[in-house]
């Protein structure tokens, strides 16, 4: 009885603890002590935090007072967390090249198949559609069950469609399989966002977002350098052996060296996951510590972690994936306004890059390769934006904590219910967002006027810049609004931007060719300005929505 009671007190902090940040360990590791910050600083670095202190222009308050008890947020080194983050960046970098790498091999898959343009195009929909739909399922199955076996099942489906898409002759055989290539790379994203949650607490979180950003948005860019360089001197089927050998590496080396990081599964890293969930690292590490102790310790040893491992599984309930939990984040208000809005300025996005090779084609008269050269400064500039931005998005997040006195916990996670984690993130957007709505309008009618190829090459790389910044701030942003379901969160923002997206890269040629380059750009960019107060909503009722929901959650779980 007094186990059953232990259990159920865990499970409604767990359900706190997810909301406010807090690791979630069994009690056996909660009761642990914990030194304070200074006891395991050096006189070095305690220096190196003043003289930062003092470039800040204020104290730093993750000194002002002492670290609350309790276990830290996550238990992996600083370098195993960027190691975890290298990783996960390369599986991000993966999904969106899928889709970009495509572009050149259109014209040459057309007259190989003998199909039209529309049908050919209809495979570039088919394929947002599923990367929309796909992540739904592994969100939640990477909530549930764990992130490395999400991994491998998604990488594996994603391996086999490459292999059958490098040998297909059909039209039937390409739709399908395309979609079976969408579905699984594209829960990529979704999942690396969730481990970025899983191991960084959300005043470090920025510039770890930011890394992942960079492999999503370094995809669009670089690929279709890559397919039209394969597609000009190898044929379009070695587009997909590229990628079966691309996503072959990324398997082998996760499944042998990237640990487990759900933290229904491992709590904050401490506790081991199952056999068959380690690594061959951990596994190694495991035998080498039952080899090294005697009889009395290696059976106390194995009963502490079978305890630990009964704990968590017993708050975990597997079960078939529901990809209606994504859908009941999307009818949470906050989290509507900032996926919806976050959704039309990805589409923005999308529909110049979809874009650039019907009107480079028409305007500059490129070939395959020159026209995927052309996606380069989009590359450059998405990368810049994300590694900037993430820096820039923890050092308002402090900035913030310091104008209202709130003491940053880097160690345990901060509680985000008295702070304004809107406006720590939307504070940035406006003057960025602003100026890349403004040089869409602009790119439009540069192309409408055939001018120079500098001209757009050089809007294009301060479009990557803001608009692709902006998006990486609300990509944050909706991890940080849902902490507990992280992968759930991101699948969400998957799913809105990427059927709304598929809507609009499925008629931008038809705007083009009834509107104008230049009217047609104008329009998009007028949408997105006429809807940015959508920001400015959640920013004023956003927390009190967000407190809503929280204590609704608490609530159920008394």
């Amino acid at each position: 009885m007094a186990q059953e009671n232990q259990l159920g007190a865990i499970e409604k902090a767990e359900e706190r603890g997810a909301n406010g940040q807090g690791a979630i360990l069994p009690d056996s590791a909660e009761s642990a002590p914990s030194s304070t910050p200074d006891a395991s600083r050096s006189p070095s670095s305690l220096d190196s935090e003043r003289s930062h202190e003092a470039e800040d222009g204020g104290p730093d308050l993750e000194q002002l007072a002492a670290v609350s008890t309790g276990p830290v947020y996550s238990a992996f080194g600083k370098w195993k967390k960027r190691y975890i983050v290298i990783m996960v960046t390369f599986a991000a970098f993966i999904s969106p090249t899928s889709a970009n790498i495509y572009f050149p091999a259109l014209i040459p898959l057309q007259q190989d198949l003998n199909v039209s343009t529309k049908l050919i195009n209809l495979t570039l929909t088919s394929y947002m559609i599923f990367q929309g739909l796909a992540p739904t399922v592994f969100g939640d199955l990477a909530d549930m069950a764990g992130r490395r076996p999400s991994y491998i099942l998604a990488f594996i489906v994603y391996v086999g469609a490459n292999i059958g898409l490098a040998l297909q002759d059909s039209y039937a055989a390409l739709f399908i399989l395309r979609c079976l290539q969408s579905t699984g790379s594209s829960g990529a994203i979704a999942l690396g966002y969730g481990v970025v949650a899983d191991i960084s607490t959300s005043s470090e979180r920025g510039k770890y977002m930011g890394i992942v950003g960079a492999g999503t948005m370094l995809g669009p860019a670089f690929s279709p350098v890559i397919g039209g360089i394969l597609t000009q001197f190898l044929g379009w089927r070695s587009i997909f052996w590229f990628l079966v050998i691309l996503a072959g590496i990324f398997l082998v080396l996760f499944t042998l060296t990237v640990p487990e990081t759900g933290r229904n599964v491992v709590g904050n890293g401490s506790v081991p996951p199952q056999g068959w969930n380690m690594t061959i690292l951990e596994w190694y590490k495991f035998r080498k510590e039952e080899r090294s102790t005697n009889g009395l310790s290696k059976t106390t040893t194995a009963e502490n972690r079978r305890r630990e491992q009964e704990l968590l599984a017993s708050r975990r309930r597997l079960r078939f994936p529901n990809p209606l939990k994504t859908v009941h984040i999307i009818m949470e208000k906050d989290m509507a306004v900032v996926l919806f809005y976050n959704a039309l300025i990805y589409t923005a996005f999308y529909d110049i890059i979809a874009s650039i090779p019907q009107l480079f084609a028409e305007i500059y008269h490129f070939n395959d390769l020159q026209i995927g050269l052309c996606y380069l400064p989009f590359g450059v500039g998405c990368a810049v934006a994300s590694f900037v931005n993430g820096k820039l998005l923890d050092r308002n997040y402090k900035r913030v904590a310091r104008q209202i006195g709130f003491t940053i916990d880097r160690k345990r996670g901060d509680d985000l219910r008295h702070f304004p984690i809107e406006r720590a993130r939307l504070e940035l957007i406006w003057p960025i967002l602003t100026f890349g709505l403004l040089l869409i309008l602009c790119y439009g009618w540069v192309l409408e006027k055939n001018a120079n190829l500098a001209a757009p090459l050089i809007l294009q790389f301060f479009i990557g810049m803001s608009v692709n910044g902006s998006f990486n701030i609300l990509s944050t942003l909706v991890v940080d609004l849902y902490p507990q379901s992280p992968s759930t969160a991101t699948a969400a923002n998957n799913l809105v931007r990427c059927l709304i997206g598929a809507g609009g890269t499925g008629i931008i040629s038809i705007m083009i060719d009834h509107m104008g380059r230049g009217w047609c750009f104008t329009f998009i960019s007028l949408v997105c300005m006429v809807t940015m107060p959508m920001l400015w909503v959640e920013l004023k009722w956003g927390p009190g929505w967000r407190e809503e929901r929280r204590s609704r959650i608490v609530a159920g779980t008394e």
